[in-house]
């Protein structure tokens, strides 16, 4: 599993640490004396930076992007979901519904399993 996102490593950072997650990419504060200042750090990370986020990332996993899923909800996602093996609009806007391969429009991430072939028996045995 890898995240890459639209806002900001300092929101995010912390709960995908706690999840073990270790590949990820998002924007950065920029910060002067502790104070945030407004601008960014590092590239942005927009519709272009997350189709190719996911490219990086398959590589380096030594997954080919046909294994891939990516799963969004706007514009800046619609490069990252066609880049995908498997696109995935979830809560998304019309545009990005149309543009990827299935679709999720429910409030549960873990919708997405199922998609997978993952079984409710499958997360419970891993939740024990």
């Amino acid at each position: 599993v890898a995240v890459v996102s639209g806002g900001f490593i300092e929101v995010i950072e912390p709960l995908l640490q706690d999840l073990g997650i270790e590949l990820y990419r998002a924007n950065s504060l920029e910060t002067s004396q502790g104070i945030i200042t407004g601008g960014l750090r590092g590239p942005i990370i927009d519709r272009a930076a997350k189709a190719q986020t996911l490219v990086d990332f398959a590589s380096a996993v030594g997954v080919g992007i046909e294994q891939t899923i990516a799963i969004g909800d706007g514009a800046n996602d619609l490069d990252m979901i066609a880049a995908a093996g498997l696109g995935i609009a979830f809560n998304a806007k019309p545009a990005v519904r149309a543009a990827a391969d299935s679709a999720v429009s429910q409030p549960y991430l873990d919708s997405v399993l199922y998609l997978m072939g993952i079984s409710r028996e499958d997360v419970e045995e891993a939740d024990r």
